[in-house]
């Protein structure tokens, strides 16, 4: 694959570019506490609209305008039918998105890929063992009494975990805890060989993906995964409470990359070089075995016939569980899975409200639509949310609003097969998104419980803080939620994940070409994402903060130290490099906030337009254009997945993953590698104080 292009800040030939469930109704709505709404209108009447509205005026009328019934209104048009990627029903569910986005007058189009997915066509599943009945299981999941989507339940693709390998295995079970490599290790000192067997292993740790390519190099010949009790039926069960029901069974992914398996690393678009379906399913991202996800009711009684030593005390169920043993035997399990991998088309939908003073500048809002189901929760709790926010975008434009900066609120397709859609929509516009992009702000499932909860680049924590401060909580009139994001945390500290992890769009964003970004979920969140794009969109200097990052890469160089103690590596240079940022991230802080009191460049927009370009390509600064060891997609070399684990961020992945390595075969040549990952991350992050120390240099001019 050849290097991507140097960025002209041109357009590739395709772009789009130029032309648990939403609150019920009756729920208060999110609203500004200060500032009221008449007195910045009365001052705009006495101007005569002279002069336009600050952008705080847009701010406090946009929080005004939320309606909870436009949002269930969508989400309920959006989840009438179970909509899969590549099906009718999801490209029914991209034209309600379309129909609304172009009715409020937006530039909206349908960028379509030819991608593979995954569909099973066959699976069984039988238990035996000596003096017992063969039980063969049912894979179905029950529907509940009165319920009203009984009937279109049956359009439902079946439990599946998308791209395992077809075949045929009857083999002895062995319990693996949560498919880790540590726990296969566990197994292997306990002298358990699960060569040729059939591995159980519980959700709840890692990927999924991970854990079935996990039993895979164990030697595994086939795997089953399934929901223990004791991590996801701790309380009343749906329909009465949020916990899995006895038959409910968790289907998803295996897949280990990102995008399109047939074009990886680049765009699948039309015409484009592919790997063939038997190349793509025969890489290491793939699990190479077959394999099936199981209800909880089924996975305990695969247990109760497990022989065997006891298996450890983490290792065993909640109250009421059988002992769980580790096998092999006599317990057999007989699977068969047939899958179809084939080519499909899925759809993102585009949709642009052009700026006015830098139309070539992006704020980017993204969420995704396909589902393995209904996808009440996740993700079209987030895409009604979407819809909604941008109805309230359409009233500001009447008011006389207009962004100045460019906004583009994206609806991704086949984010549940390996971030498919948002993949091949950055790697096609790659050079455009890496020369333009201010941030990029995700919502994947936007209501599923209570609290707040939200991940971020770390520049961007205190412009979080900020606006969580302005938005009301949705279930208590008197507190904001900032209050309740405190609240969401034991420790009654705010929280600020980070985007590491491979769980959604944000990921080629973030981890392929390295655009600030946001990920949030829960609370009052399209209020939420809305102030954030706005704050984004229309304040003169972009309102990111380097010190906040300067502390994250301090931390991860503490963790760093302690796994080095006692072996020959340096990290001295990480070391300085990180206090070189630091020094250049307090300066820059310090500069900006000057400026918001005093800013001498009022009449000089270029001088604006420099320090909002060192302020944006400070993240890009982070990436390498080889990417991580062994990774090459992942180019961020500050956050990345976890090498064994796709959900896990990780904080300088490829030392990470040199140090597993190093200390696996602990050789002379394995701890050089370590020392070239650190010098590797000092590298990009004395790239990243040199785009700051531009602004500092140039301060005075």
């Amino acid at each position: 694959m050849p290097p991507p292009p140097e960025d002209d800040g041109s357009s590739s030939a395709r772009t789009p570019l130029i032309p648990p469930t939403p609150p019920p109704p009756g729920r208060a709505v999110a609203r500004l506490h200060p500032l009221p709404l008449l007195v910045a209108a009365a001052f705009a009447a006495s101007c005569h609209l002279l002069v336009a509205p600050a952008p705080s005026y847009y701010r406090s009328l946009f929080l005004s305008l939320g309606s909870n019934d436009t949002a269930a209104a969508h989400l309920h048009a959006l989840t009438l039918r179970p909509h899969l990627a590549g099906t009718e029903a999801n490209a029914r569910a991209a034209e309600h998105v379309v129909s609304a986005l172009s009715s409020l007058s937006f530039p909206t189009r349908v960028v379509p890929y030819s991608v593979l997915l995954a569909y099973p066509v066959h699976r069984s599943l039988s238990l035996s063992a000596p003096g017992h009945a063969t039980t063969p299981f049912a894979l179905v999941q029950d529907t509940y009494p009165g319920d009203p989507y009984a009937a279109v339940s049956a359009e439902a693709v079946p439990t599946f975990l998308a791209y395992a390998a077809s075949g045929s295995v009857a083999a002895e079970a062995v319990y693996a805890n949560y498919g880790r490599p540590e726990d296969f290790a566990y197994l292997a000192a306990r002298g358990v060989d699960v060569t040729g067997k059939v591995v159980l292993a519980r959700y709840g740790k890692v990927y999924r993906g991970d854990i079935v390519i996990n039993a895979r190099k164990a030697g595994a010949a086939a795997a089953v995964i399934y929901t223990d009790a004791k991590d996801y039926a701790a309380g009343e069960a749906f329909p009465d409470g949020p916990w899995m029901p006895p038959t409910g069974v968790q289907v998803g992914s295996t897949f280990k990359g990102v995008g399109d398996p047939t074009t990886p690393m680049w765009a699948s678009s039309e015409g484009c070089e592919r790997v063939s379906v038997a190349e793509a399913m025969a890489t290491d991202d793939m699990p190479g075995i077959p394999a099936l996800p199981v209800s909880g009711r089924d996975g305990e009684a695969i247990l109760q016939l497990i022989g065997g030593d006891v298996a450890p005390k983490d290792w065993q169920g909640g109250d009421g569980s059988p002992v769980y043993r580790l096998g092999p035997g006599p317990a057999v399990l007989n699977l068969t899975y047939i899958g179809n991998e084939t080519m499909a088309t899925i759809q993102n939908v585009i949709s642009v409200i052009e700026g006015k003073e830098e139309p070539e500048r992006y704020i980017i809002l993204g969420n995704h639509r396909d589902a393995w189901t209904f996808g009440a929760v996740d993700p079209n709790s987030g895409t009604a949310a979407l819809l909604e926010l941008a109805q309230r975008f359409s009233e500001l434009q009447k008011k006389g609003w207009r962004p100045r900066r460019t906004i583009i609120l994206c609806n991704w397709d086949a984010e549940e097969y390996g971030l498919v859609g948002s993949t091949e929509w950055v790697e096609e516009n790659r050079a455009m998104l890496t020369s333009r992009t201010v941030a990029y702000l995700n919502v994947d499932s936007a209501v599923y419980g209570a609290g707040f909860y939200a991940s971020a680049t770390p520049q961007l924590d205190e412009l979080l803080k900020e606006a969580s401060k302005q938005v009301q909580n949705p279930d208590n009139e008197t507190h904001s939620l900032y209050d309740l994001w405190m609240a969401s945390d034991s420790s009654s500290m705010i929280k600020i994940g980070r985007l590491g992890g491979g769980g959604s769009d944000y990921s080629a964003f973030v981890q392929h070409i390295g655009i600030p970004s946001i990920d949030i979920s829960m609370g009052s969140v399209a209020s939420m994402w809305g102030l954030v794009a706005l704050r984004l969109s229309d304040e003169e200097i972009l309102p990111f903060n380097y010190s906040t990052y300067a502390v994250e890469l301090e931390n991860g160089a503490i963790d760093i130290n302690k796994r080095l103690l006692g072996v020959p590596v340096s990290s001295s240079p990480l070391q300085k490099s990180i206090a070189e940022f630091k020094r250049a991230a307090l300066q820059m802080d310090s500069e900006m906030k000057t400026r918001k009191v005093w800013n001498p460049w009022r009449n000089n927009p270029l001088k604006v337009r420099d320090l909002n370009e060192r302020l944006m390509m400070t993240e890009r600064a982070f990436t390498d254009r080889e990417g991580l060891s062994g990774r090459p997609w992942y180019k961020h070399l500050i956050y990345a997945p976890s090498l064994h684990d796709d959900y896990g961020a990780q904080v300088f992945p490829g030392v990470d993953d040199a140090i597993q390595m190093a200390e696996r075969t602990n050789t002379s040549e394995s701890w050089r590698s370590v020392q070239h990952e650190i010098y590797r991350i000092a590298r990009v992050i004395n790239q990243a104080s040199q785009e700051n120390y531009l602004v500092i240099v140039n301060k005075k001019t």
